[in-house]
């Protein structure tokens, strides 16, 4: 095999690994509420979204031809929408989860009838789904913002999650160089977000760090 080949197939692996350990730090939570039999302080939208964000690249994938893509965002959608099942199970107000996941899944049905029933061009349906997964993907990225403001004015990391930020981490740099590699902008970009808010929570991790959570904190890693 050639250098370059080997190269390529070491970070198609860094992309699976990687993306594969960011959703496996789901199953923390769910192993919480089968032990719990309840969702305490667990948020139900970020399985939601990050299931519609995998179906929506794996469609981009399947246009595509990429088996990454693939294999990935299949494996993501099959894990969140178990994530999804367990918490409506033990989810005592019912009505507003099953509304949320309705309504997202409806836009995403008639998104899916756009780009195939009418935008015939597959060079225009990878254009235009390929700039809507671009933009879920950097919502879902900066949606956390919020969150960190307050992490700074309560200067504790308690709220944040250390294993999950080294994964984002890896995760987003790894498909930041596929996607270069690839010469793919909708790939590429997207996950320059994510690099930018994971090194944001590291520096939070080091400034807090002698704050009263740090013990907590080494104990969740």
């Amino acid at each position: 095999m050639e250098p370059g080949g080997v190269a390529d197939s070491l970070l198609s692996g860094a992309c699976v690994l990687f993306t594969l350990a960011m959703y496996s730090t789901g199953l923390s939570d769910l192993r919480h509420m089968r032990m719990t039999r309840s969702v305490d302080n667990i948020q139900f939208l970020p399985f939601l979204t990050t299931d519609i964000n995998n179906l929506s690249w794996l469609s981009y994938g399947a246009l595509k031809g990429d088996g990454i893509l693939i294999f990935v965002n299949a494996t993501g959608a099959v894990l969140q929408t178990l994530y999804i099942l367990v918490y409506v199970h033990y989810c005592p107000r019912k009505r507003p989860v099953l509304l949320q996941t309705a309504t997202l899944v409806g836009v995403l049905l008639l998104g899916f009838g756009y780009f195939w029933l009418l935008v015939p061009n597959l060079e225009t349906q990878l254009q235009q789904l390929g700039l809507f997964c671009s933009g879920f993907t950097i919502s879902m990225y900066l949606s956390p913002l919020a969150d960190l403001a307050k992490i700074i004015q309560m200067k504790s990391t308690q709220r944040l999650s250390f294993p999950l930020t080294i994964a984002t981490l890896l995760t987003s740099a790894s498909w930041t160089l596929y996607g270069f590699q690839l010469g793919d902008p909708y790939i590429m970009v997207p996950n320059l977000p994510g690099i930018l808010t994971s090194l944001v929570r590291l520096w939070l991790f080091w400034k807090y760090s002698q704050g009263p959570d740090r013990n907590y904190q080494l104990l969740q890693t």
